[in-house]
């Protein structure tokens, strides 16, 4: 089981659920929220990063707020300043980077629908990220007009719902081809007959057993063989 952690984070303070690897120590990762908030379900995708071996980071972008009310969401997640969440993604690869426990080679970001975005943004805008892989990203961009120049040497990865449009969704290919052009290497998987948030097995009428495991799997061998 993790632990609440604050963080400094562009003056001021962020907050974030912190879970370590029964090693003690092992590469970091920040996992970045849906628009629900820190709930349950992120802290148990932290706890599960844990189990493999990672640091593993949720920050709270709602700074305690948090719903299973899709208006509520709605409402939190418009309140939301893009440029404040980036600064606290940045605060927390920082946080985790220089923690003792964290090893390896900087750190990745893996967030989901709304967090699938901010996800792949981090990459682009925070030099200790060196691994950011979207789950089913809520794109296109006009929040965050992301200049994805950052991206040198890096490598991003998206899990593409179906019902989101696919891999040829045009936010989806909008940022494959500007981490492309930055430099960055990005792998795109689709999931037939997957619903937007395939991988949240607290949302049973979305939730996809064998595509949620092929994606994770996915996922924790890139994190594994970049960090």
């Amino acid at each position: 089981m993790g632990e609440m952690v604050s963080f400094a984070s562009n003056g001021d303070s962020s907050e974030g659920y912190l879970a370590l690897p029964e090693s003690g120590s092992g590469p970091g990762v920040i996992v970045v929220q849906e628009w629900w908030g820190l709930v349950g379900h992120v802290k148990d995708v932290a706890d599960r990063f844990a189990a493999e071996g990672f640091l593993a980071l949720a920050p709270d972008f709602f700074h305690g707020a948090k719903t299973d009310e899709p208006d509520e969401a709605q409402r939190l997640l418009m309140g939301l300043a893009m440029d404040r969440a980036a600064k606290d993604i940045q605060g927390a690869a920082q946080y985790l980077a220089t923690l003792p426990e964290t090893t390896g080679n900087g750190v990745g970001t893996v967030g989901f629908c709304m967090g699938g975005s901010l996800a792949l943004w981090s990459g682009a805008l925070a030099d200790e990220v060196k691994v950011a892989v979207g789950f089913y990203p809520a794109i296109p961009w006009e929040k965050m007009s992301p200049s994805w120049g950052n991206y040198a040497n890096k490598s991003a990865m998206i899990h593409a719902s179906e019902e989101d449009g696919t891999s040829q969704a045009e936010g989806v290919q909008a940022a494959v081809k500007g981490i492309q052009e930055a430099g960055g290497d990005v792998e795109v998987y689709d999931y037939p007959g997957s619903r937007h948030a395939f991988f949240n097995d607290q949302r049973l009428e979305v939730h996809d057993k064998e595509h949620s495991e092929k994606a994770w799997r996915r996922t924790i061998d890139l994190l594994k063989s970049r960090l």
